[in-house]
């Protein structure tokens, strides 16, 4: 290894490996933190493969929704297969290090995956409402072809949105002295301030992407709910409008869920630099592993076809 004097003689470094944590302040404990950890992965896991199973298998879920939905579970399903390995390496076997190109491959899924996730909320957004506003269209509107179109165009978006990303995190000059990262995984956040330069760049690209897409999906879905409630408020009798509303419960409680969490991370990288790591690292495990475990939960309680399913696939039924 090169003695740390000896840096002051590279103009240019960049370090060959990370050093990720765990639970701050918990190193001691975290064989017994994988185990709610592993088990959190577990369900997450095996609730959205279902999800995905259930809507292959059952042709009477070959719809728009339950299609949308199946693109959701498979986000979630990319999420947390992005931080599994380094996080359960962290707890299991205390295995820390990260190799710094590998780091930049996670950081880019981790945020691809979270960019689709918001992008397949509004698209689902978009379905409630053209369901709920023009119902006899419903099936015309959102054909097989627009879903795959739409598939398409959101995975399109995120590629384009993160591509940079990588790159301009490797044209930095990295400090010698400040390899050790704030969590089991990378983020972008937190890798571009090991950086001995000026992130100006990455700082102005990184609110330009919150801004661009999960900030504008946001927005786009609040406007979404905010013309199905004035189609609802029109309807003539009570109970129907209870029943169009119970159809976007699932949806909103998936939107709360992913929402929250990211709102909590961006505050806390941008405002939060005061608090206790052990903060950053719990508000961080709460965004990435929360929403996957929810949703499948979400769906399967308040969709009996969804329910009906995922039992029939359990039981090997056809």
């Amino acid at each position: 290894m090169v003695p740390p004097q000896s840096y002051t003689n590279i103009s240019f470094f960049q370090p060959p490996a990370f050093l990720l944590i765990g639970v701050p302040g918990l190193e001691a404990a975290h064989h017994w933190i994988s185990i709610p950890f592993s088990s959190v992965y577990t369900v997450a896991l095996t609730g959205n493969c279902l999800i995905i199973l259930a809507v292959r298998r059952t042709p009477t879920l070959h719809q728009p929704m339950y299609y949308f939905l199946s693109m959701l579970a498979l986000s979630d399903v990319g999420l947390n297969l992005s931080t599994l390995p380094t996080t359960l390496s962290v707890l299991w076997f205390d295995y820390r290090f990260i190799d710094f190109n590998a780091c930049l491959v996670q950081m880019f899924f981790l945020h691809f995956f979270s960019v689709v996730e918001s992008s397949v909320l509004l698209a689902m957004s978009f379905d409630r409402f053209v369901a709920i506003s023009t119902p006899l269209r419903y099936a015309a509107v959102l054909t097989n072809n627009v879903i795959i179109k739409i598939g398409m165009a959101i995975v399109a978006r995120a590629t384009l949105s993160l591509v940079p990303l990588p790159f301009l995190l490797k044209r930095l000059n990295y400090c010698p002295g400040k390899i050790i990262l704030s969590h089991s995984f990378c983020f972008h956040a937190d890798v571009m301030k090991r950086a001995c330069a000026d992130i100006t760049v990455n700082i102005l690209y990184g609110l330009y992407v919150v801004l661009s897409t999960v900030g504008l999906d946001s927005l786009l879905i609040v406007l979404s709910y905010s013309l199905i409630l004035h189609t609802v408020m029109g309807l003539a009798s009570p109970k129907e409008r209870v029943r169009a509303l119970n159809t976007c419960v699932s949806h909103i409680l998936a939107v709360l869920v992913f929402y929250i969490p990211v709102i909590g991370v961006s505050m806390i990288h941008r405002f939060g630099g005061h608090l206790p790591h052990l903060v950053h690292a719990l508000v961080a495990y709460v965004y990435l592993v929360v929403p996957p475990v929810l949703n499948p939960i979400i769906y399967s309680v308040k969709s009996r076809p969804i329910r009906e399913a995922m039992l029939r696939v359990l039981k090997g039924k056809p």
